[in-house]
């Protein structure tokens, strides 16, 4: 067979249709990937400038609630100033003070430990998380005793001399 009756055969025809199939294959390939890679990169710079190009807040829209005055109705993080039977007073944030009423259901935990309303004393950093009810109190639910911060000393009770060194 000479060179001149294979490239009229169906053989090299083949071939060529082959591979122009081939390289049509390539070239949308990559042609998807240079859209999608253009698609995602305006995504995330959109994202990124999206504040700046719509005048939103830097921190965002809920940074304005975070910060606000709300009335922490369903708990509260602070230190027990009064126990009274089956209710505390405790110095929130802010200094404001919230009566926790105790039930039996209340579980009070330290760390593991489960207590009981008698090992809470005054002082210790509580948080509570309850039901509130109409009067302003909140019926605690779960109250979890923190430890004490770091760097902080606990009251002085003992008004005795230091020994001299």
């Amino acid at each position: 067979m000479d060179l001149q009756s294979f490239f009229k055969s169906k053989i090299f025809t083949g071939i060529l249709i082959g591979l122009g199939v081939a390289i049509a294959a390539l070239v949308l390939f990559n042609l998807g990937m240079f859209v999608g890679y253009q698609k995602a990169d305006f995504s995330y710079r959109w994202s990124e400038n999206y504040h700046r190009n719509f005048a939103g807040p830097r921190e965002g829209f809920m940074a304005e609630i975070k910060n606000s005055d709300f009335i922490d109705s369903h708990g509260v993080v602070g230190q027990i100033i009064k126990l009274d039977g089956n209710s505390l007073i405790i110095k929130g944030r802010d200094n404001v003070e919230k009566i926790i009423s105790l039930s039996a259901e209340t579980t009070i935990r330290r760390l593991r430990e489960s207590l009981q309303t008698a090992d809470l004393k005054n002082n210790d950093l509580i948080v509570v998380i309850g039901d509130p009810d109409s009067s302003g109190k909140i019926t605690a639910k779960l109250i979890r005793v923190l430890p004490p911060p770091p760097g902080s000393f606990p009251p002085v009770t003992d008004t005795a001399p230091l020994p001299p060194r």
